[in-house]
């Protein structure tokens, strides 16, 4: 008798802020971010931001599901497609990502744990406010001396320099700017498995910020890429792409 095969699962990554799907293999632009045609300003909510990804899942086959790659800000986007679509995703993967929890707002995680930067070290970092809604949109892009040093540092300059070209502005996704202070349910968002990849050396997002993320809300499964920055897929593009297939495996 022939072995059932696996059935295979789709992969949908899902960019940080002001970077877009060109960081990643095959992936979705989230508003304003890549080749959007959508204006920053034309943003009103966490759902107009996450609007194409979650244009993707509403339009899968109800049988299919799919494992979410989320990366950096990319996990409030995630957790808000697993809490509206929780029976299409197998699994979400945090990578060195903001994993927001079901008891506090959506961007608690990285406004707790997360240290903030002096002016100094906010370095050529630009910040903008639209009124485009009360209160004022709140929006960030980050400048090439910052990627340089905190997101980039272990990348080839190949990379950096493709990233200086093609970063956008980008809503802040804070508890008054987007995300707001309603947090996502335990039996959406909180039902699906989640795996959290840790970037041993994140400039963004310390390793230790990462770690006290975890112990906020344990996920299934912890993996750590040792020697990567925060932009894994450059840095240790090999090992992330092993861990993504074994978790792959693990969920299929």
């Amino acid at each position: 008798m022939e072995k059932e095969q696996k059935k295979q699962k789709r992969f949908v990554l899902v960019h940080g802020v002001c970077h877009g799907a060109w960081c990643c293999v095959v992936a979705v632009d989230l508003a304003a971010s890549g080749i959007s045609t959508i204006k920053v300003e034309e943003i009103q909510s966490l759902e107009d931001y996450s609007k194409p990804l979650l244009e993707v899942l509403s339009s899968d086959d109800d049988e299919e599901q799919v494992i979410i790659v989320a990366h950096s800000m990319g996990g409030i986007p995630a957790a808000l497609a697993a809490d509206m679509f929780p029976r299409k995703i197998a699994c979400i993967v945090f990578l060195t990502a903001t994993m927001p929890d079901t008891k506090n707002p959506p961007s608690y995680p990285f406004e707790k744990f997360v240290p903030s930067l002096t002016q100094e070290e906010l370095l050529d970092i630009v910040f903008r406010s639209y009124d485009t809604h009360v209160p004022p949109l709140r929006t960030v892009v980050f400048g090439p001396k910052f990627m340089a040093k905190n997101l980039y540092q272990l990348s080839p300059v190949q990379d950096l320099e493709l990233a200086k070209l093609l970063v956008r502005e980008n809503p802040a996704l804070s508890t008054d700017n987007l995300s707001g202070t309603k947090p996502f349910t335990e039996q959406g968002y909180g039902s699906v498995p989640r795996v959290y990849i840790i970037c041993g050396e994140d400039n963004q997002i310390p390793e230790e910020s990462q770690r006290l993320m975890i112990s906020n809300f344990p996920p299934n499964e912890v993996i750590e890429i040792k020697g990567a920055d925060h932009m894994a897929m450059f840095s240790k593009s090999q090992e992330l792409s092993t861990c993504l297939l074994d978790i792959a495996d693990k969920h299929a």
